[in-house]
């Protein structure tokens, strides 16, 4: 005989949703928390809303809140959103694109430096020196 452990969520009376693990419910239920504190925000607004569009939009919007955060700039995008958007270019590779678009006489005249890594040397001052001679 197998046994199976479920987590209902129940809302105001009524199972809205059965899942397999605590962790889903618990998303589940905290989304269903969100969509009732934005329909309370409808319902104050001056916009009118029919209760099925008020349901509709603030379930919707507790689902993608991470979307609305970014939206809102409320939230810095998540960091895959931002190497989609984000892409590293080579220098030489444009360096090589420009000299072969432009024309021969461009071509003398266009210069294509490369950015050289600032490299510096930490030095001590006289107090760390007697300090670690004297040390």
């Amino acid at each position: 005989m197998a046994v199976e452990s479920r987590f209902v969520v129940i809302r105001h009376g009524v199972e809205a949703n059965t899942f397999m693990d605590k962790k889903s419910a618990d998303e589940y239920d905290k989304m269903l928390d969100m969509a009732d504190n934005l329909a309370e925000v409808f319902a104050q607004s001056t916009i009118e809303l029919t209760e099925s569009m008020s349901e509709e939009l603030s379930i919707y919007l507790a689902q993608n809140r991470e979307e609305v955060l970014v939206a809102l700039l409320a939230k810095k995008a998540s960091k895959s959103v931002e190497k989609k958007s984000s892409k590293l270019v080579d220098v030489n590779e444009v360096a090589e694109k420009k000299t072969t678009e432009c024309s021969e006489s461009d071509k003398e005249n266009t210069k294509v430096t490369k950015a050289k890594p600032i490299k510096t040397k930490a030095k001590k001052n006289k107090a760390d020196e007697i300090v670690s001679e004297a040390g």
